[in-house]
């Protein structure tokens, strides 16, 4: 399997978090194997959590089913460049590889505004490829809002 694919398993989760009224965002985390062991949407929404970040949840996810908060054999697909919060965490969780899509001007943290993994007080810095299946991740986004403020 390639990047490509689990993107697109990513893109399947934002494409439900979408349909559940959330911003379409979609993660996986895949092991060494290559075997998905979390995959999720964003949810602050529906679980009423501000954190609740697709990562985040893809995170936790993987930490249990794991039983370990390490995950440095791992690899996470996501659908958007992640925010602070979410970089702050892949450093925690130690995460080996971070996999996105589409670039996130405004909110990214990643190749974009604080850079996170570029700072020196950054414990943990994964391999970070950007730019996988970027315009059709972009697009959820670009509809998603474009279909809000027509209602």
């Amino acid at each position: 399997m390639n990047d490509e694919h689990y993107m697109r398993e990513a893109i399947a989760q934002a494409q439900a978090a979408s349909a559940r009224g959330e911003v379409p965002v979609g993660a996986v985390i895949v092991n060494s194997e290559g075997d998905i062991i979390a995959q999720t949407g964003n949810a602050p929404i529906g679980i009423v959590d501000p954190t609740a970040h697709a990562e985040i949840l893809a995170i936790r996810d993987a930490a249990y089913s794991t039983d370990n908060y390490r995950l440095n054999t791992c690899t996470l697909y996501v659908t958007l460049e992640p925010c602070t919060m979410c970089a702050g965490a892949i450093s925690n969780a130690r995460l080996s590889r971070v996999v996105y899509g589409a670039a996130d001007i405004k909110g990214g943290a990643v190749e974009n505004g604080v850079k996170f993994f570029e700072q020196a007080t950054c414990h943990h810095r994964p391999d970070v490829t950007g730019g996988v299946l970027a315009e059709e991740c972009a697009a959820l986004l670009k509809n998603f809002f474009k279909a809000r403020r027509r209602k």
